[in-house]
């Protein structure tokens, strides 16, 4: 199995730099091979504007999509696009490795899906959900977060993390991905916040490290997220009335 670690912290010595570093060392240890795409070390720019298209299908207004795909089938990308692009291409296996930062992605993450997943060649009205063009292709998110676990339940003050990772989940999905169940570490305190005693809060860190390398050792046979497909959709992309999960409460 190849790999390939989109790494997204501005930090390398960072909590969410040792985990990148535990799944680069667990995965090469089981023989797999390992890619790593460290947006911030390797400078990627993640604003998409009018100066990446030097040979632009509309010069008088800029139109992100009409240039992605003109861009595309011209092979006139930017460098930095075609290389994400050719790592997507050659993994198996893509893990985003960032932090939860205002409830999402942090921007560069953002950016990143905004560039790398061109239109016309990434995706298209036609090539996408379970005909998406990455499909057959597994994809996982480590994500870290400041508060502890309970926060991030149902009724926790930082909001339900299944609905917080949804969006994350239907965007792999969206490109042809089997999304795994993300690998969330939480209690990741910082920034003056401090959830426990120093002592116990490393003695955390280094249980999460443990568990990550634990949980990489076992996605051969881990089953993917459930989303529903284009056979199960009527003409306006809404479940069918006969669809089993029409029916859940």
């Amino acid at each position: 199995m190849h790999a390939l670690i989109v790494f997204c912290h501005p930090e390398p010595r960072s909590f969410n730099g040792a985990l990148k570093d535990v799944a680069v060392e667990t995965l090469g240890r089981r023989g797999h091979s390992v890619e790593v795409s460290d947006l911030y070390a390797e400078g990627f720019d993640p604003v998409e504007h009018p100066a990446h298209f030097a040979e632009r299908a509309e010069p008088a207004t800029f139109l992100p999509l009409t240039e992605q795909r003109h861009a595309f089938n011209a092979g006139t990308l930017p460098d930095d696009v075609r290389r994400e692009i050719a790592r997507l291409e050659r993994a198996d296996l893509v893990i985003l490795q960032f932090p939860l930062w205002w409830h999402g992605l942090p921007a560069m993450l953002k950016g990143w899906f905004d560039r790398v997943c061109v239109y016309g060649g990434v995706y298209s009205g036609s090539m996408r959900y379970d005909r998406g063009r990455l499909r057959g292709k597994r994809a996982l998110c480590s994500v870290t977060t400041g508060s502890p676990a309970p926060a991030f339940t149902r009724h926790g003050r930082g909001g339900d993390m299944a609905t917080l990772m949804w969006p994350m989940h239907c965007s792999l999905y969206y490109l042809g991905m089997d999304v795994l169940a993300p690998q969330a570490t939480y209690g990741v305190q910082g920034g003056g916040l401090s959830y426990q005693a120093e002592a116990d809060f490393h003695a955390h860190l280094e249980t999460a490290k443990a568990n990550w390398a634990r949980r990489l050792a076992t996605l051969e046979g881990a089953s993917p997220i459930p989303f529903s497909g284009w056979g199960d959709w009527d003409e306006h992309g809404v479940l069918r009335d006969e669809h089993p999960a029409r029916w859940r409460p």
